[in-house]
């Protein structure tokens, strides 16, 4: 398609970013906004790894509210704040959360990992083992009701523990104990918190998740739960949603009551590395990767489970600097910003300005319409329908996701059909971008209560095809 091409060139750093030029008058660029501007949203970004010193929040707090993810997951870690038994640090985490929720966005902090200064505490680590003796145990609900207690103010959700199923020796029923006993301890200290389970590793071990619900069930303690976190990483992200069906669908099979489902489902920790195989480490170091096709990745994920209504945990602000003694060593290149060897960050990658356009646009006015189901001429492209609650305006997120994101792709002109959508002024957007152009008239017409737009160019990563006047 001579009309329609992806242009590539290089950044600063080796960066790479598309530019989807088709011969369309653009008339501007999306606006992004800071977090303390945006109301409400469902969006999330990772802070994970903190606990560990393997991040630097001072280094990348300034970029945290300009990117306006209105969320941001911590982690508490015991073992850092309680280095001699009895004594409490918090300077660390004072140092933190007071001024991400200052910048508009709230933390929701894990509880985790073990504390090896006490025998069975458990290790300090990626897949470490949750405390296990009596001595252990105390120690750990003293620093839970002392973490709860003095963030309680700042902090609304806590979730507990991260990905138990990547140790061999936890089971459902095990990590079901542990839960319900911390969850109580929250409750009892901050009533009105919400409670985050399960932050599981793994998509497919459903036998582990039904034997952690079923624990629950049985001791009365699903009320403890409110939302209820995955992970799992798939080179091509389109892919894992049926699995993500199935977990989906055995979470809601433990509503408490009629109608909606109370326990909300949630990814809680996603993104892909912007680096080759032989740079990264960290799940999907077997492929290669470029800014460029990180960008890609994160947009298909956001935009994917936003379109299922499922809210969204992007892993992560910064790239992350694994030290000797943890479950790998190495850098992961997830980060949306891109590191110096001291963690200070050196600059935002293409995939930072891709989320910023995302979160920015999809606030709380953008309601997800699951019931219109827009029309495409292609098979492998995606598309979810919205419309802008403020002035009705619609808005299509399209995508092609036959494969794994490519350095260089030639995007699929499609024709679209959008049922009860309102269109006055139609336009196409780039989030890699953000640029606006405006869709030609001879590209599209109404037909009864139905819009067709033709010869759409739909690259690898999420377009957006708007009335105008829903971007603002």
């Amino acid at each position: 398609m001579k009309q329609f091409l992806i242009l590539l060139f290089l950044l600063s750093g080796g960066a790479m970013q598309a530019q989807m030029q088709p011969d369309w008058k653009q008339i501007g660029k999306l606006k992004t906004r800071d977090a303390k501007d945006i109301k409400s949203s469902t969006w999330s970004i990772g802070g994970e790894t903190m606990d560990r010193d393997y991040t630097d929040y001072q280094s990348y707090k300034h970029y945290l509210g300009p990117l306006g993810a209105k969320r941001i997951r911590l982690q508490g870690g015991w073992a850092k704040t309680e280095k001699v038994k009895g004594q409490y640090d918090f300077a660390w985490l004072d140092a933190v959360i007071p001024d991400a929720a200052a910048r508009g966005v709230a933390p929701w902090v894990e509880l985790s990992y073990g504390n090896p200064i006490y025998e069975g505490g458990g290790e300090a680590k990626l897949a470490g083992h949750i405390p296990t003796s009596p001595e252990a145990l105390a120690a750990w609900d003293n620093w839970v009701r002392a973490m709860v207690t003095r963030y309680k103010g700042q902090v609304p959700e806590w979730e507990i523990w991260n990905e138990p199923d990547l140790n061999k020796e936890h089971t459902g029923k095990e990590i079901g104990e542990f839960y319900l006993r911390t969850a109580k301890i929250v409750k009892q200290v901050q009533p009105d918190a919400r409670l985050i389970a399960l932050g599981m590793a793994s998509v497919t071990r459903l036998d582990f998740m039904r034997d952690f619900l079923d624990f629950l069930k049985e001791n009365d303690g699903l009320k403890y739960i409110d939302i209820l976190t995955y992970h799992g990483y798939a080179p091509n992200p389109d892919t894992s949603y049926p699995q993500i069906e199935k977990m989906r669908e055995l979470v809601w099979s433990y509503n408490r009551g009629a109608g909606r489902p109370d326990i909300i489902f949630m990814q809680g920790e996603n993104g892909a590395p912007s680096t080759p195989s032989n740079v990264t480490i960290g799940a999907l170091r077997q492929y290669d990767w470029s800014e460029l096709t990180q960008a890609k990745w994160d947009l298909r994920r956001m935009l994917g489970d936003h379109g299922r209504g499922i809210a969204t945990n992007l892993f992560t602000i910064s790239d992350i600097h694994y030290a000797a003694g943890d479950h790998m060593v190495g850098v992961n290149t997830k980060g949306i910003l891109k590191t110096n060897p001291d963690k200070t960050i050196e600059r935002p990658k293409t995939a930072y300005k891709a989320a910023q356009h995302v979160f920015s646009l999809f606030d709380s006015e953008i309601q997800l319409l699951p019931k219109e189901k827009p029309a495409v001429d292609q098979s492998t492209v995606a598309a979810f329908q919205y419309k802008n609650t403020t002035n009705g305006g619609t808005l299509v997120t399209l995508w092609s996701g036959e494969a794994r994101p490519a350095d260089s792709y030639e995007p699929k002109p499609t024709t679209v059909t959008v049922n009860n959508g309102k269109f006055t002024r139609p336009v196409l957007v780039d989030f890699i971008t953000g640029t606006i152009y405006e869709i030609p008239k001879a590209n599209w017409k109404k037909k009864g209560t139905a819009y067709e737009f033709t010869g759409i160019p739909v690259p690898d990563y999420p377009v957006l095809i708007a009335d105008h006047s829903a971007l603002q």
